[in-house]
């Protein structure tokens, strides 16, 4: 696979990450207009009672919410102190896990979920190898991994380059196969009148 920037799926992996105000800032921008996003993930999974969710990447926590409101069990994992700050206080219920992590060292157990998704965050993910690798890991074998990115054009800069492009999506997909995932399908949907991506995928 080439590594222009025009195809690789992690293209943000330089990001520095969120801390501060400005991180409190973005956290809080996070929990307003991202129900649908989420809601797809939900759908698209087909989550369900017992299931075990890990969500990499989790932000404030929107997505975790809406995955234990389907009667989901969930961790989330986030490498900001912010997000996760943010996380435990919007959420009422305590049966939910917040761990300090990221999606190459993720702080869970071998095959310990059902479920592991990424939403709109692989474009940061530092080592794309070994971020998957971790998720076929703490999946147990049947396990789903569903990914989403919003799609963007060609050549998209700052904020407007946070998502894929139809070749990045692609680009993933195809290393989720050579890592050992099964069925792997790549879907354009629009939630919020917004394209974007969904690769699902199986654990062997």
């Amino acid at each position: 696979m080439s590594t222009s920037s025009t195809v690789t799926p992690n293209h943000h992996a330089h990001f520095g990450g969120f801390h501060g105000f400005m991180g409190v800032v973005a956290g809080l921008s996070f929990l307003v207009g991202r129900d649908d996003v989420a809601t797809l993930a939900a759908e698209h999974a087909a989550i369900a009672p017992g299931d075990r969710l890990v969500d990499i990447g989790c932000g404030p926590g929107t997505a975790v919410r809406v995955a234990m409101r389907r009667g989901a069990t969930a961790v989330g994992v986030d490498p900001a102190p912010v997000m996760l700050r943010l996380a435990r206080l919007t959420t009422r219920r305590r049966d939910v896990r917040w761990l300090g992590g990221a999606a190459e060292a993720l702080p869970i157990d071998d095959e310990s979920v059902t479920l592991a998704w990424s939403l709109s965050t692989v474009h940061h993910w530092r080592d794309l190898d070994r971020g998957l690798a971790e998720v076929r890991r703490v999946l147990e074998p049947g396990g789903r991994f569903l990914v989403t990115e919003r799609r963007v054009g060609h050549g998209a800069h700052g904020h407007g380059g946070h998502g894929w492009t139809a070749e990045q999506a692609d680009a993933f997909a195809t290393l989720c196969a050579r890592a050992g995932f099964v069925d792997v399908d790549v879907s354009t949907h629009t939630p919020g009148n917004r394209p974007t991506f969904v690769v699902l995928a199986k654990r062997a």
